[in-house]
């Protein structure tokens, strides 16, 4: 805290000097998109920690494992369609899935429901609706890869997944507390992890800015006529943009020339595996996990979206 006041006093006194410094196109729009970025997440990062608060201070320890099936691979489709409940981007649901693991649930089940809640929430759905109006499929295509995407993954971890790669932090179990106030657990763990989440969200933030100011945005006009070429760009610029979930669907509905096919991997892609949330990711359940699970997240959702895409969109 000392460090960042003198930073703003420093930044109040040579304002000046420092404007005439920082007065570079590249670094004022690498600016604008980290605030944007940090700016669309922020709420739905305390809506996650709020929730996850509630969690640890309200929510026995064996509840969550006694509402879903004992077998982990049965609770993953039950997780992940309860990302349904979840009105918020892939800033929420991390802080939720770790609370889920450290509260007893099997870390498929929450991996599940971490992938899915960004993805098919009623408020991610209706913001693809209005973004396509004249595209339903669109709706149904993005619902049908997104779920079947958690689904995948939750069953790959499931079957290959190790106790292991989870950072200690992430595994250690909450246990009912006797006496004191469950309002103070609530702000404790709340603060916690918004604090611990929130500097993870700066460095994605910042990664994404770099990342859009180094990529040229005349690459997007050569893609038109190349759909392999379109679903391989559109899934790496998911990644780079870190689009929040309820905005990504009119930035990818503005971009002209490009088949719905390329725009569907964008729109599953986004949610599952963006830097952003892999800064997140490393946060909450280790770096070891994230090197992980990450690049097959965007393996199997690149595939998951080309496999709905091509039934219900078809060469769209």
């Amino acid at each position: 805290m000392e460090v960042l006041c003198v930073l703003l006093v420093l930044a109040a006194v040579f304002q000046s000097q420092l404007t005439a410094l920082l007065d570079v196109p590249a670094l004022r729009t690498g600016s604008t998109v980290f605030v944007a970025v940090c700016v669309q997440a922020m709420p739905f990062l305390v809506l996650g920690v709020l929730v996850s608060g509630l969690i640890a201070a309200f929510v026995p320890p064996g509840a969550l494992r006694r509402a879903l099936p004992a077998n982990a691979s049965a609770a993953v489709p039950v997780a992940g369609a309860a990302g349904l409940a979840l009105p918020g981007c892939e800033c929420a649901s991390v802080p939720v899935a770790r609370r889920l693991v450290q509260q007893g649930v099997a870390p498929a089940a929450a991996l599940a429901f971490l992938l899915a809640a960004p993805a098919i929430n009623p408020v991610v759905l209706v913001s693809t609706a209005v973004a396509f109006p004249g595209e339903p499929r669109m709706v149904l295509a993005r619902f049908l890869g997104s779920l079947l995407t958690a689904c995948a993954m939750g069953w790959l971890w499931a079957r290959l997944g190790r106790t292991e790669w989870l950072a200690e932090r992430a595994l250690r179990r909450v246990e009912a507390r006797q006496g004191g106030s469950r309002w103070v657990v609530f702000a404790e763990s709340a603060r916690h992890d918004l604090v611990e989440a929130g500097g993870f969200l700066v460095l994605g933030g910042l990664t994404s800015a770099v990342f859009n100011v180094l990529v040229p945005t005349e690459w997007l006009e050569s893609l038109g006529g190349q759909l392999v070429l379109g679903v391989l760009v559109m899934a790496v610029l998911a990644v780079v943009l870190a689009l929040c979930s309820e905005a990504d669907a009119f930035v990818v509905a503005s971009m002209p020339g490009l088949p719905l096919l390329p725009k569907l991997v964008f729109l599953v892609v986004g949610p599952a595996v963006d830097l952003k949330l892999v800064a997140l990711q490393s946060g909450a359940f280790g770096r070891g996990f994230a090197a992980r699970f990450a690049p097959a997240t965007f393996v199997v959702a690149i595939a998951c979206a080309v496999g709905v895409g091509a039934v219900l969109l078809g060469g769209s």
